[in-house]
């Protein structure tokens, strides 16, 4: 499903001449592809899964805010505003994110189904997080706060 909306969010874009657009469709695709043909190599003939393609937008989003800030530092604002609209066309394909309070509900939530009460069952905890939020969540905060919760 999310393979056919970027399919066809890049025909749009070309037939509507967004530049930024096209460019940034093209490289998601692309990675899609390099992530399949490594996929295969693994056995997997489909390719990867929806749960994949949204780690792998969150990891390009990523990359592009860590650009943005390298950029800011070098004062080049050209490069900050073009990271920024890469963002955007990205984003659009991933699922709302959960806000703060509703992070911290779910990780309560899944702490006490899991009766995580040590530091040991980090893993445990971070693994259904990753199972029932993937590509809702930043996994980066929800680790330090399960950590704080488990120390």
């Amino acid at each position: 499903m999310l393979r056919s909306e970027l399919n066809d969010a890049l025909k749009t874009a070309l037939k509507a001449k967004e530049q930024i657009a096209v460019t940034t469709l093209r490289l998601i695709l692309a990675a899609l592809k390099d992530r399949d043909i490594a996929a295969r190599g693994k056995g997997n003939c489909d390719g990867i899964v929806e749960e994949e393609i949204l780690e792998m937008l969150q990891k390009m989003v990523r990359q592009r805010r860590d650009a943005m800030d390298l950029y800011r530092q070098g004062g080049r604002p050209e490069l900050v505003e073009k990271e920024a609209k890469e963002i955007e066309v990205i984003e659009r394909f991933l699922p709302k994110r959960l806000g703060e309070a509703e992070m911290n509900g779910a990780i309560g939530e899944i702490m006490t189904e899991l009766e995580a009460s040590s530091i040991k069952d980090m893993g445990r905890v971070m693994g259904a997080l990753k199972e029932r939020f993937a590509g809702r969540m930043d996994f980066g905060k929800a680790s330090a706060i399960v950590k704080e919760r488990l120390a």
